[in-house]
């Protein structure tokens, strides 16, 4: 594949041989993202899984404190006071039976779904459609506490999923972002991840790290010294 300008300059300043720490991987990747928009920086992380096997799957969540730098459209499946307290709380669509419809009819304009328990039967028929984006008490997503739950997806709760290849895939903010804004963010994700680990799995867990931008070359970063750094911040 035939790499751009920008790509083959950024490559000059990354030596693929070289794990860096967690620190110099963002003031790296922030260098190298020079866009004329603000580049998402993105981490990926190796796990020792089998992602096939059930006991083994790893689902989880993490609030990073510095929050995404995207704005996020929140749905909320709710009636009554708990309709009430959505859009209080600031989710963009609220409904019920309506939205059902809307969305089995094609629309998905949206980022988040929550749900209140009592109407997981309406939403339960949309798991095709909605995939990814379907409510599940693992990730807070069906709750009664709304307003707590709207509050969080906005604020910068992002979803932890292996893919088929056991490689969780994030965004840990902007580009604009201060370096310790997404050293915040990257360790808040890390944490979140290591306490996700299945009891089923064996071995090393976390078996690589890689950061880079939306336009950029990845780069490695020394996976044990990052779970090393948790410990100390503990």
């Amino acid at each position: 594949m035939q790499r751009g300008k920008r790509y083959q300059e950024a490559l000059k300043l990354i030596d693929r041989g070289v794990s860096y720490s967690p620190e110099e991987a963002v003031a790296l990747v922030k260098k190298v993202a020079n866009s004329k928009f603000d580049e998402t920086i993105e981490v990926a992380v190796e796990l020792g899984i089998d992602p096939k096997k059930s006991d083994q799957s790893v689902r989880a969540t993490a609030i990073l404190p510095a929050g995404t730098g995207k704005p996020v459209k929140v749905l909320v499946f709710a009636k009554g006071d708990k309709e009430t307290e959505a859009k209080e709380a600031g989710a963009d669509y609220v409904g019920a039976e309506e939205l059902a419809k809307k969305i089995q009819e094609g629309w998905t304009d949206f980022d988040v779904a929550i749900a209140t328990p009592d109407l997981m039967g309406v939403v339960g028929k949309l798991g095709k459609i909605l995939r990814s984006k379907m409510p599940n008490p693992k990730t807070g997503t069906v709750t009664m506490d709304i307003a707590r739950a709207v509050k969080e997806a906005k604020g910068g709760k992002i979803e932890i999923r292996p893919d088929k290849q056991a490689v969780v895939h994030v965004p840990i903010g902007k580009a604009s972002f201060k370096e310790e804004d997404l050293l915040t963010n990257f360790y808040a994700f890390l944490d979140a991840l290591v306490k996700a680990r299945p009891a089923a799995s064996k071995g090393q867990f976390i078996k690589g790290i890689a950061m880079s931008s939306t336009m950029s070359p990845g780069l490695k970063i020394d996976h044990q010294k990052a779970v090393a750094n948790l410990t100390r911040k503990a």
